[in-house]
């Protein structure tokens, strides 16, 4: 009996010892670290921290999904409208528009663009869209536009200085000095400005304005000036005459400083003179009433006097 209950404890006991064998094996088979493990030490944060961020990730994930979700189906612009008509309805609408810095240019146009928005809820109005459109308008150089509370819309206007009346295709119209079209004149109402002719003559006034400052006596004496060939300039005097300049802005410079200088010597302007041709830089050529012509070398063209023959400039153009 007692040799039985031996066995059954040694074997008991044997059990037990292969049991605490096996568990520790176990045991020690947990404790073995894997890569990630390892790296995750080095990490300067600890595991609770890294836990959190995993959390926080994942939540962000779903609401980046959640949110493309929802800009997919058009509902931010759905509550963005309906934030804009319970605006309105609460008088958050456009209903004056206070416009500022206009003095030549018609008012109404503006008016006309700040209250013909689609959408005038004073919350969602796009302004620069505003802005764009009297952008458009000819005298509008520049424009600010912003809102005042409640239901008002400010504009701030920049107008274009008109320097010039452009003559094209029988139509004239005022330009500022960049050669924006400001808008159209009738004859019987022209300002006193500079008449410029010809295609593209408005596309040319910022030269013509620094042309003539090379000669500051003979601005306010100045008519008018036709672009000839879309290359070179006739000026026309207050007195009737013409002037022919020769090409390129260094040449024509030139040629209306040494004109300049004759006139201050000897008053050609006045003196009943058709035509001042200046385009031959060697040769100053007058056509007098008659149809005749004086032509002198340049270096005496300041002592010329009248010694008529024949116009060789008789029908040229350009």
């Amino acid at each position: 009996m007692a040799e039985a209950r031996i066995r059954r404890g040694g074997t008991a006991r044997l059990s037990s010892a292969k049991g605490r064998a096996t568990r520790g094996g176990r045991g020690r088979a947990l404790k073995r670290r894997s890569w990630v493990d390892s790296l995750i030490e080095y990490l300067p944060v600890s595991e609770a921290t890294l836990q959190r961020m995993a959390s926080w990730a994942i939540v962000g994930i779903f609401g980046a999904i959640i949110i493309a979700i929802a800009i997919f189906m058009g509902l931010p612009g759905m509550a963005r409208q309906q934030a804009a008509d319970l605006a309105a309805r609460a008088g958050f609408e456009v209903e004056k528009v206070e416009v500022r810095g206009v003095e030549r240019m018609d008012e109404l146009s503006v008016y006309n663009i700040a209250l013909g928005q689609v959408d005038r809820s004073m919350l969602s109005l796009d302004l620069p869209k505003v802005r764009a459109d009297m952008l458009r308008l000819g005298w509008v150089k520049d424009a600010r536009i912003s809102r005042r509370l409640p239901d008002t819309l400010v504009v701030d206007i920049v107008e274009r200085d008109p320097v010039a009346v452009w003559q094209h295709g029988g139509q004239l119209h005022l330009i500022d000095v960049s050669g924006v079209v400001l808008q159209s004149v009738s004859a019987s109402a022209m300002p006193d400005l500079p008449l410029v002719v010809g295609p593209n003559a408005n596309l040319q006034t910022a030269g013509l304005n620094k042309l003539m400052e090379n000669a500051p006596a003979l601005k306010p004496m100045l008519a008018g000036a036709t672009w000839v060939g879309n290359r070179r300039w006739d000026l026309r005097f207050q007195s009737g005459e013409t002037l022919s300049l020769p090409e390129g802005d260094k040449d024509s410079a030139s040629a209306l400083v040494n004109f300049a200088r004759m006139d201050g010597v000897n008053r050609l302007l006045g003196r009943g003179i058709v035509k001042f041709d200046m385009r031959d830089p060697d040769r100053f050529v007058l056509r007098l009433p008659q149809g005749k012509v004086e032509e002198k070398p340049m270096d005496a063209a300041a002592q010329a006097t009248a010694a008529p023959t024949q116009d060789p400039t008789a029908g040229e153009e350009g």
